[in-house]
């Protein structure tokens, strides 16, 4: 039984490793599109 949760734990720390190596590597586009917002005044006040 201890090899078994040894297996697991192995594995769940190579998926965390894995996944961690993945989103530092990964090259996310960015976002393309323009946003364009009207503020009111009243929310600024002088």
């Amino acid at each position: 039984m201890k090899s078994f949760s040894k297996v697991i734990l192995v594995l769940v720390l190579a998926v965390i490793v894995g996944g961690g190596v993945f989103l530092a590597t990964w090259e996310i586009p960015a976002p393309v599109a323009n946003v364009e917002r009207v503020l009111p005044d009243d929310r600024f006040p002088r």
